[in-house]
């Protein structure tokens, strides 16, 4: 005996099993035969399995439901058959490459008579041409059919393998739909009766459907919002685990796709384990940037920082191939792979600049969201993506605008020209904003400390009177941000202030939602209406929980410089004022500011008339704009309040301080310190110390 017939034999004990105790065959509703048909005394142990046009591989393992096998008289010739002798296999075991238009055949013990899937059409054997499937793709169904439910319909009148392109056909119509639509269409597919039909025979054609076939189908599945915890989708997801190895490059670009977009849960973890796997060695065959990009937007923030780099150097080996839809998407693609690759962000960010007209508004959003992601500051980019807003301000949306600039906001930059433009359309068009535009804006601007130099006023007025209309909207929250971004730019108008002042809203602002940032923006409003120009909230006292402590920073540079410029006893460090305020560095002068005077109580009692202090504030990089020394809003304020106490600010610049030799940073401080007039008598000074 052969080694393929132990295997045949066992398909055999199969079929055995499987044949009906009735003579009349049951209709299926595969729908490959209608009319009944009549046997008598066939006996399964004369069918052989042979010549399955030499692509078969054995074991035989998989299988096909509902088939239905049937050959005329003539052709099949039996002791004590009818006319017409028909076979009905329940699960007809064949290989995955098998299909209902396959041309294999079954062949008999007796005579090895052929009992074939097809036959040519005669006058004598209507039956054989009625069951001839018609092949069916899902660009045709999708073609053919208006809706979801014309697809399920087609598909209960004669079911097609596979059926995976009844699920594609389904999702390229409903993405041809509205939103609204596209609900009321999957609410119909759900109640189709045919629809849990569909998805069991999806379910029992997993393991023989191609490769392609199979991932595109649970593509279409997940897009056509099935829920992830069904036996469907948790069906698949193991189908595929056991077939990953299959997967081609366009396969592979699929499955990323898919598991993007899933969340986390068993099966979906191992795929992606899988998909890590398979990225890693096979990186470098990668023919297209498309699915080297589904790759790594797959295998998430956690992969092994050795593939992240792996994934990086093909990549800015392809960047030659790059397309500007390429460039454009790679931002998105390093913030989901979390990897901040500055070369390659450098690379595209140059083709984006130069393709910008013309740019769609949500690949910008995706551009900036991104870049924040990943804390990529590239003042190029940002630069060209404002000036093309900004040229093209008319045929943008006011809503779009804002979005922009909360963006821009987040990233610390802030352009003069769009904000103006936007100022100017605030004040022509303040009645239309609602709540949560009005905060936006407001939030924007004070953090941004931007004031135009024409409109100002108009505008602070326009935002204090939309605000003062909404107050009834507002929750204490958004009424306590608003209120501050207005003390922020020094505005401070009466019915809001009155109303955030209520015990009532402090009470909760104290006790409900994020109570520390609560009580730290309290004590911004609280520090503002006593310092600024608040004549009518001068004698509120707001009883508030004390701010944790701030970490100091060293800034033993700085210490060292103003050492060698002054001496030790000329200067106290880490200063803390009233209203939670603190300087890094005090210095006393005279009024002139062009004599230092030595550091004691004594000296600060008696003659403060005639002392002017000094507050030098090491200041981070951060604290200003991007790109410029404007200072934002929390510094803009500090430097405010501080002079409103009497001091003279002088800001240093941590970062510039940092690559200066100590010589220079002395001549920094001292032209710093001293005024213009005083600064021949200051190096005299400094040279008979020395």
């Amino acid at each position: 005996m052969s080694n393929r017939t132990g295997p045949f034999l066992w398909n055999l004990r199969q079929f055995s099993t499987l044949i009906p105790t009735s003579r009349t065959v049951r209709q299926y509703p595969l729908g490959l035969c209608r009319p009944q048909m009549a046997y008598s005394n066939w006996n399964p142990r004369n069918l052989l399995l042979n010549n399955f046009d030499n692509r078969l591989q054995a074991p035989v393992r998989c299988l096909f439901q509902n088939a239905l096998v049937f050959k005329s008289g003539d052709d099949f010739q039996t002791k004590g058959t009818s006319s017409v002798t028909v076979l009905t296999l329940d699960r007809l075991l064949c290989p995955r490459g098998l299909s209902f238009d396959s041309k294999h055949s079954l062949i008999s013990d007796n005579g090895l008579k052929k009992i074939s899937f097809h036959q040519e059409a005669s006058s004598e054997d209507v039956l054989t041409k009625e069951t001839k499937p018609t092949p069916v793709t899902s660009r045709k169904l999708s073609q053919e059919c208006n809706s979801l439910s014309d697809v399920l319909d087609t598909f209960s009148r004669a079911p097609k393998f596979p059926s995976s392109n009844y699920f594609s056909a389904m999702w390229t119509i409903a993405k041809r739909m509205s939103n609204e639509q596209r609900r009321f269409e999957k609410q119909l597919m759900f109640n189709h009766p045919a629809f849990h039909q569909l998805c069991g025979q999806m379910m029992r054609e997993a393991k023989i459907m191609r490769c392609d076939h199979l991932l595109f189908g649970l593509h279409a599945v997940v897009k056509l919002g099935i829920p992830q915890n069904t036996l469907l989708v948790q069906t698949l997801l193991r189908v595929v685990q056991e077939r990953i190895n299959e997967c081609d490059e366009k396969c592979l670009s699929v499955l990323s796709t898919v598991l993007e977009t899933m969340e986390p849960c068993k099966n979906v973890d191992v795929l992606r384990a899988g998909l890590r796997i398979l990225a890693d060695q096979q990186v470098w065959k990668i023919e297209r940037v498309f699915t080297l990009q589904a790759m790594m937007k797959c295998i998430g923030k956690d992969a092994p920082m050795a593939l992240k780099r792996k994934l990086e150097m093909k990549a800015l080996r392809e960047l030659d191939r790059f397309s500007l839809l390429n460039s454009q998407r790679m931002f998105e693609v390093l913030a989901a792979m979390g990897h901040c690759s500055v070369v390659l962000l450098d690379e595209c960010s140059k083709m984006v600049v130069g393709n910008i007209h013309g740019c769609p508004f949500k690949i910008l959003i995706s551009i900036l969201q991104s870049c924040r992601d990943l804390r990529y500051r590239n003042l190029d980019l940002f630069k060209g993506i404002a000036d093309y807003v900004a040229t093209t301000f008319d045929v943008w949306k006011l809503k779009q605008v804002l979005f922009l600039l909360i963006l821009f906001e987040n990233l610390g930059f802030r352009h003069v020209g769009l904000m103006d433009l936007f100022m100017k359309k605030i004040v022509d068009e303040a009645g239309v904003l609602n709540v949560k535009s009005i905060v936006s804006i407001l939030h924007v601007y004070s953090s941004l400390n931007h004031f135009h130099t024409c409109q100002t006023r108009e505008f602070l007025e326009a935002m204090a009177g939309a605000l003062t209309g909404c107050l009834h909207q507002l929750s204490s929250e958004n009424l306590l941000n608003a209120v501050c971004s207005l003390c922020l730019m020094n505005r401070f108008p009466l019915a809001a202030v009155n109303q955030l002042l209520q015990k009532d809203v402090i009470g909760e602002l104290l006790t409900s939602g994020d109570v520390e940032r609560n009580v730290h923006k309290l004590h911004i409003l609280a520090a503002c209406l006593k310092l600024d120009d608040a004549p009518y909230h001068k004698a509120v006292d707001l009883a508030l929980p004390l701010l944790p402590p701030a970490p100091l920073p060293p800034n033993a540079k700085v210490a060292e410089a103003l050492s060698s410029l002054l001496g030790d006893g000329c200067f106290s460090k880490n200063v803390q004022l009233p209203h939670n305020y603190h300087i890094d560095f005090e210095i006393r002068m005279d009024t002139n500011r062009s004599q230092v005077l030595p550091f004691s109580d004594v000296d600060l009692v008696t003659s403060a008339t005639d002392i002017q202090r000094v507050a030098v504030l090491c200041v981070p990089r951060s604290a200003y704009c991007l790109g410029s020394t404007h200072p934002r809003g929390f510094l803009a304020m500090k430097m405010r309040h501080l002079k409103g106490m009497g001091f003279h600010v002088i800001l240093v610049n941590n970062w510039e301080m940092e690559k200066l030799e100590m010589e220079d940073a002395v001549t920094f401080l001292k032209t710093e310190i001293y005024s213009t007039e005083a600064l021949p008598t200051a190096n005299a000074n400094l040279q008979s110390t020395c």
